[in-house]
């Protein structure tokens, strides 16, 4: 039930953002990228209510541009999935966050390239929507499921 909670969080968040239509790829992305930092995040099974809207500050850091979200996401499912083999029981939770890791780092977007504005000193010059790459879903998510939490 966890897992789903951080889809139907990661959802409205986006939603409100108003960043990209629902029906894309690209919010799909965002959302799966949103939903695993919160379902990841969340070490005392806290994700409820109220206290949700606590953990943007640590969401806004993990998504931070720079951060190593992917590495993160790799070591904290490592870590849940050595938890769920020494007791013995499948976490259904488990399986659904890893299935939505399994599609972002398979799926790749045509999408404009982001870094190009960044290579430059002072990063004066803007990105030209027209030159795009091929880009892993998540990397594309992330600084939309950034931006997100930021709106909301």
């Amino acid at each position: 039930m966890a897992w789903l909670y951080a889809e139907y969080i990661a959802d409205e968040v986006l939603r409100t953002g108003d960043l990209v239509p629902s029906s894309t790829l690209e919010f799909r992305a965002g959302r799966q990228t949103l939903a695993l930092t919160a379902y990841l995040s969340d070490l005392n099974d806290e994700l409820s209510g109220i206290r949700v809207v606590s953990q943007f500050d640590e969401w806004l850091s993990l998504t931070a541009y720079g951060n190593p979200w992917q590495e993160w996401v790799r070591d904290r499912l490592a870590c849940l999935g050595a938890q769920e083999r020494a007791r013995g029981r499948a976490n259904p939770d488990l399986r659904l966050a890893e299935a939505a890791w399994r599609w972002l780092e398979r799926t790749e977007l045509l999408a404009p390239d982001l870094d190009t504005g960044l290579n430059w000193p002072r990063g004066g010059f803007p990105v030209d929507e027209n030159e795009q790459v091929w880009t892993p879903a998540w990397q594309l998510g992330v600084p939309l499921g950034h931006l997100a939490i930021h709106l909301f």
